[in-house]
Formats: C-alpha cells, sequence, structure tokens
C-alpha cells in the first residue's frame, strides 16, 4: 500500500514538470517573422478545373494559418508566397486484360516562389506536384473534387515544410 501511494504521489509530481512539445515543425523566430503574405495562384494549365485556383490558395493560406503564429496577408509579408498552377493532366495508367485503361491519373503541378525578406538566402523557386489515381471507369467530374482535395492537401504541406519547417 506504501508503494502503491508513493507511486501516486511521484505520478502527480511528474506531471506538473511535463515538457510539451509541438510536432507542427515550424522553425520560425517570431521577434523577426510575423507576417506571411499568400498570392493567388492563377490556373495557368491547358486542363482548367475553375476551383482549383482558389482552392489552391486558400489551401496553402489554411496550412500556414494552422501551424504557425504568422498573420497571414495577400500582400507585403516577411515571408511571401506566390506562383501559378501550371499543370492540371489527366493519363490513362494500367491497362485491363481487355486493353482498355483501367486506372486514370490526375496530376497537379504548381510553379512557386518563395520570397524570405528577413533572410533572403532561405529564399527559392520551385516546382510542387502531386497525383491521385482513379479507377478509368468513372467520370473525372464525379470524383475531381475530392482528388483535388487529396493533392492540395499533399502540396500545401510540402511547400510548408520546404518554407518554415526546413525539413
Amino acid at each position: 500500500m506504501k508503494q502503491f501511494i508513493l507511486c501516486i504521489a511521484a505520478m502527480i509530481g511528474l506531471s506538473s514538470c511535463l515538457i510539451q512539445y509541438k510536432f507542427n515543425g515550424a522553425s520560425i523566430d517570431y521577434s523577426k517573422i510575423k507576417t506571411i503574405a499568400i498570392a493567388d495562384f492563377p490556373n495557368n494549365a491547358a486542363l482548367v478545373y475553375a476551383p482549383l485556383s482558389n482552392d489552391l490558395s486558400e489551401g496553402i493560406r489554411d496550412q500556414y494559418t494552422k501551424q504557425t503564429r504568422l498573420q497571414v496577408n495577400r500582400r507585403d509579408g516577411d515571408l511571401e508566397l506566390e506562383g501559378e498552377i501550371t499543370g492540371y493532366d489527366l493519363a490513362q495508367m494500367s491497362v485491363s486484360a481487355d486493353s482498355y485503361a483501367s486506372e486514370t491519373k490526375l496530376t497537379l503541378t504548381v510553379k512557386v516562389r518563395f520570397t524570405n525578406n528577413v533572410n533572403p538566402e532561405e529564399s527559392f523557386e520551385k516546382t510542387y506536384s502531386a497525383f491521385q489515381t482513379f479507377d478509368a471507369s468513372r467520370l473525372l467530374n464525379d470524383v475531381q473534387e475530392e482528388l483535388c482535395k487529396e493533392m492540395i492537401k499533399e502540396i500545401a504541406e510540402n511547400i510548408y515544410n520546404d518554407t518554415v519547417a526546413k525539413w
């Protein structure tokens, strides 16, 4: 019984000394960097899905809003992100036994320019790409919204990791 009470007392004592870690990965010096400007990403791809430009721009903004304490603006930030959608493409993938495509691949490509106005040597220009596959018997219109959400999420996470998480 004595050991049980000591164990409980130790657990209570240790719980008041816990160190908390955040796993958002941001390595931002908030004393120097307070804002990020994320411009709208226009769709310059040959194949156009009307909501894609807005959904991508908002998806990237949401990533920074949720993962950092930075104020997100559309221009004039300590950090700046801009770019454009350069590709939105369909490709037939695997072929079934009857010689018809059984899967279709949808690829989203985005060119990004990152400017760090506090540490200019960290600025870069890079192309990001993500893809999703779907059953070729389905119409793109039926799966497009969900596939785009997944690709936008992946691209936004990769941009975030390259700009402020430094992974």
